[in-house]
This record gives structure tokens, sequence and C-alpha cells, in this order.
């Protein structure tokens, strides 16, 4: 990891781009890699030589041995994620090269996918997936709403949004920084808005409206990727009893009451921010959706305690796996939570379990699934009689991820990321 950047390099490497890239008349850094590789993430161990780049560069990249560039990407000598590549051909891109990378990830969403025709909120930009790591850009109305996951697209984002904008005829954006930010990227530079962006929009999903706030964190509490999961599961909703581990904002919860016509919806989450829109979002659309304030393992081992169990379980943890340092213990409450979340799975109901950890693949995420089903040990706090659970089988009936508007790019398979098992429990 690189030494802390001093007041001054800290202040260079956020400030703004005037332009997106050096004309072609203009020499361009140079950054060259140990070997030829079309993955559009090289990361600092890959490279060889570097001439002339600052943080945030649009560099032309050589592989060693070759003269010509195998393509262009963005620097920044801080990260351990040193090159993002944007480009995998010797020909330097233009301002309207940009202009026809947003292009066509509009055309795919709209064109091709038409997700106009079932939603204003969906992803426009999908990192590496679209040819353009280090950003995604979600639409919510009429507010682009970006995060940037490298400098150099936090740099060139006042200007891409812009154009981003006015193709997809909306009139704001925001941009923030990922989490991570800091830490992977050596800075953290300040979030900023388009003129006039509003705080909050009212979104359609399907027929249902869902609140988006923007203010405050990293995330907008409305995640476009559980899209087609959502309309999914309330084809199981009518007339029975669902519970929502994990509910954040209701997205789930809202769907199986509006769209599912459920009987009963119990929404559970740990903090109370995102249960207040959750809320709303059940106002909005005048469904009858119980939401609780609980720690997701407490509230099952009193469901267990209680004897209690539902027609439809959906299992959505926030992401337990962020870096291979954490795989070992994010695993384990995988386990536990799945565990846990059968017991409360009535014989032949539904249980929907999903996972946004990139680092936890299907196959590994579904043997967990089958020794979760299979555990007999006791998951009780304090002495209870009936603490032991029985084990459970499991039908299989479909294996989703995230929806199509989050795709997955041949030259980078991680970006695969997320995994739902739909599973009949007998």
């Amino acid at each position: 990891m690189a030494p802390p950047a001093s007041k001054e390099q800290t202040s260079q490497m956020i400030r703004q781009r005037t332009k997106l890239g050096p004309n072609k008349s203009e020499p361009i850094p140079i950054v060259y890699a140990k070997s030829r590789t079309l993955h559009p993430i090289l990361f600092r161990k890959r490279l060889s030589r570097i001439e002339d780049a600052r943080p945030g560069d649009l560099t032309a990249v050589y592989a060693e041995g070759y003269h010509s560039p195998m393509g262009y990407g963005l620097y920044n000598p801080r990260s351990e994620m040193a090159l993002r590549m944007l480009w995998n051909s010797p020909e330097m891109p233009d301002d309207a090269a940009w202009a026809q990378k947003l292009s066509t990830a509009v055309s795919l969403r709209r064109d091709v996918l038409k997700l106009d025709s079932v939603s204003n909120a969906w992803r426009v930009i999908h990192a590496e997936s679209d040819g353009l790591s280090g950003l995604v850009v979600d639409r919510f109305g009429d507010v682009l709403s970006a995060e940037t996951f490298g400098l150099g697209m936090y740099q060139r984002a006042s200007l891409l949004m812009p154009m981003l904008a006015e193709q997809m005829g909306t009139k704001h954006w925001i941009v923030r920084t990922s989490p991570q930010f800091l830490s992977q990227e050596g800075c953290d530079p300040p979030s900023f808005t388009s003129e006039g962006c509003p705080s909050q929009v009212v979104i359609n999903e399907h027929g249902t409206r869902f609140r988006v706030k923007f203010e405050g964190g990293h995330k907008t509490g409305f995640f476009c990727d559980q899209r087609d999961n959502r309309k999914k599961l309330a084809e199981f909703c009518q007339g029975k009893s669902v519970l929502d581990l994990c509910c954040y904002t209701g997205g789930f919860s809202v769907q199986a009451k509006t769209l599912g016509q459920a009987e009963e919806v119990i929404g559970v989450d740990l903090d109370e921010e995102p249960l207040v829109v959750a809320r709303e979002n059940a106002n909005l659309n005048q469904a009858r959706v119980r939401f609780v304030q609980a720690d997701a393992f407490s509230y099952m081992r009193e469901m267990i305690r209680n004897g209690r169990q539902f027609d439809v379980v959906v299992l959505d943890p926030p992401k337990l796996i962020r870096t291979r340092m954490e795989i070992e213990e994010g695993t384990r409450k995988h386990f536990a939570m799945n565990r846990l979340a059968m017991r409360l799975v009535k014989p032949g109901g539904l249980l929907l379990s999903c996972s946004c950890a990139g680092l936890l693949p299907e196959p590994e995420f579904i043997q967990l699934l089958v020794a979760a089903s299979r555990s007999t040990g006791d998951d009780m706090e304090g002495p209870d009689p009936n603490a032991r659970a029985t084990p459970r089988s499991l039908q299989i009936i479909a294996k989703s991820g995230a929806a199509p508007d989050h795709p997955v790019i041949s030259s980078c398979l991680e970006t695969e990321y997320f995994k739902a098992v739909w599973m009949i429990v007998t």
C-alpha cells in the first residue's frame, strides 16, 4: 500500500479534469505491462515501467516487447488496482469515443432490454461490463446517481455526467465515491451534484412506487439489481405469509404485498433509517406491511422459540464478504443465517436466499445452503428443549442473478457478483 498522500498531493488528485484525455497531437503518458491481457484491471504488480503518468491520467498501455499500444486506461499509482483499462485497441480515443461508450450502454438498456417499459429506475453504466471501469451509474427518474471506484473516473465525472444526462434526457446527476475509495485510491474527494438536484424522487417499478433518497451515505437504499427477482417473488405470494429478512427499504416486502397480494408481510432490518423509507414506500402504495427493527439473528431465534413459520421467506443480507480477508467469517455468517431461515419456512414453502458477495462463487454458495439444510446443531441462546434443528430437504427450483442491466463481461467474469437461489423447503 502506498504511503499516505500529502495535502498538496491529495488536492492535485481530486481536482476535476477539464478534458477527458490529451488531444491526438499531444504526448500521452505511457504505462508498460509485463504481458498482454484483456482483463480490464491491471494490478500494480503487473506493471513494469511508468513514463510521465500522474494520478488519474489517461495513459497508453504497452506490453513489454511490443511496439504499438495494446490499449488505453486510467492510471493511479496509489492504488493496488493501478490501471483500469478502457480500450483494447491501438487507436487513441478522443471525446467521441467516450461518448460512444455511453451511447452503447444506454442503447443496451433502452433498445435491447426495453427497460423504459417496466421502470424508470435501472442501471445505466455497470463499470467494467460497459467498458468504463471505475464508474457505476443508476438512473432514478430524472436523476442519474453515479458511484466512482477509481480516481480517474472521479476526476472526469463532471464531464461525463452532463454527456450522459443529455443522452438519457434526464435533468440532474449526483456523484459519490465508493465506501472504500480512500483505502483503495488514496484520497477522499467530496460528492458533487448538478445545480438544483433534488434530494429525493419517487420512481416506478412494475407499477409500484418507491421513494429514493440521495442525501447521506453512499447508497440510495434502492437496488436495481433485484428488480426482476422482486417481481418473480410476487408470483409466489398470493394469500401467503411472507418474511423479508434484511429488508432494508422494503423492496421485496412492498412488492410481495402490492404485486403479490400476500396476506401478511413482515420486513425486518437492523437499522431504523432505511425502515423509515420502507414505511414510506408501503404508504405510497397503500400496502399494509409490518416493519420491525431488529437484528436478523435475534429475530429468527425468537420466531423459532415461538414456533412461528412462514409460507415465503426472503433472506437478502448486505455484502458479508468485501475482501479476501473476510471470506471465512462471511461464509460462516451466510451459513448461520440460512440455517435459521430454513427453520422458519413452512414445509413446502419457499426460501429465496441471496448473496451479493462476488468472492463467494455460486457453486460454493449452493454447497453452503445444502450444508445448512442438513445441520442439526444448536442455534439457540439459552436452554431450549426444541433448540436442535430437524434436517430439511431442499428442492432448488431456480437460480437467478442480477437484472440484465447488470451484464457480465467475458473479460472480467468477476462482474457476475450476485446470486439468488429459489428453494422449496420440505
